[in-house]
């Protein structure tokens, strides 16, 4: 029940801010509108307040997001990879993992094949391609341990810094403020009209933080869901013989996401975005595709890596969505 209700604000705050208009992700990514860098930085800046509070509290202490390694080029090849399929994904599609769910449950066609590429992806990688990754890291990892080779840097931005948490916070926090200020007062005004403010939605997004936190004392993340399809459709393509996979929580967030999504399409029918033509279903099924299979490589997605990793100041989630804003802007460029 928890989780439910956790999904169902998340959703809501997700529709009301706007970010999951097609238009919205794709000017975004062409950087001729800012609405979503206001949602994303403001509910960043929010849920880095709600984190650093409730740890110093001792009520919820959560832990920052490692690396994601292929150990093929770096340390973080995954997240540069990962991150660069999430972005390309996202904008074929003009959606992301969470958006795509809640565009698809305020009756957007084209998110419905989005969401049926993601499956695939999750598929995919659920069957075929994280075993393969999970045995190649437990292989080089032994190896490592073996040969005595150097210990993995700390997974933070400040301990790589060698600076105080407290400094870097208040750092990031005046960045924040100053980059959703400049768009506010200087960005071309946007043509968009979401249910609130696109800053205020991001600190909406931000409050559903700490609903999760006091709830179920960890932050949101919602692109496991299409794995955890893959791990269930793998069990059944099986025989249903074995144990049922255990992994199951994503499942009932995406569920209240929808369900939040739809309360609040009931409530103001004025929240569902007009459709954009530039988005063919072939190229939404090809995106979402990319974007699920992109943020399992990568161990999160906009949500999990972008909102709550970034807030949890983890090296991983930076370059994570450094390389999604880079492939999202370049594919936009390209396509739109």
């Amino acid at each position: 029940m928890t989780t439910l209700i956790s999904g169902a604000a998340f959703g809501a705050a997700l529709a009301s801010s706007g970010v999951i208009d097609p238009a919205v992700i794709i000017s975004q990514f062409r950087f001729e509108y800012f609405d979503m860098i206001q949602t994303f930085l403001a509910a960043t800046a929010t849920t880095s307040i709600v984190v650093a509070a409730l740890d110093k509290l001792g009520y919820a202490k959560v832990p920052p997001r490692c690396a994601s390694s292929l150990n093929i080029i770096s340390r973080h090849d995954g997240n540069i990879i990962g991150g660069s399929l999430l972005g390309a994904g996202m904008a074929l599609s003009a959606s992301c993992p969470g958006s795509a769910i809640a565009a698809a449950a305020l009756g957007l066609r084209p998110a419905y094949y989005a969401l049926g590429g993601a499956t695939v992806g999750g598929i995919l990688y659920a069957g075929v391609l994280g075993p393969i990754i999970a045995r190649r890291r437990q292989s080089l990892a032994a190896k490592t341990t073996a040969e005595g080779g150097p210990p993995a840097p700390p997974p933070t931005i400040y301990e790589r810094a060698h600076v105080s948490k407290f400094a870097t916070l208040l750092v990031l926090e005046a960045f924040y403020g100053a980059v959703v200020a400049a768009a506010y007062f200087y960005a071309p005004a946007s043509p968009y009209k979401p249910l609130v403010a696109p800053a205020l939605g991001g600190v909406l997004i931000g409050s559903t933080q700490l609903l999760s936190l006091l709830l179920r004392k960890c932050l949101v993340g919602v692109s496991s869901v299409y794995e955890d399809i893959g791990k269930y459709f793998s069990w059944f393509v099986k025989g249903a013989s074995g144990p049922a996979p255990t992994s199951y929580t994503s499942l009932i967030f995406a569920a209240g996401l929808s369900a939040g999504v739809y309360a609040l399409r009931v409530a103001y029918p004025s929240v569902v975005p007009a459709p954009d033509p530039r988005v063919s279903n072939l190229q939404a099924a090809l995106g979402g595709f990319l974007f699920a299979l992109g943020a399992r490589i990568a161990g999160g997605c906009t949500s999990g890596h972008g909102i709550s990793g970034i807030s949890l100041l983890s090296t991983s989630s930076f370059i994570t969505i450094a390389s999604t804003f880079a492939a999202g802007g370049a594919v936009a460029r390209a396509v739109y």
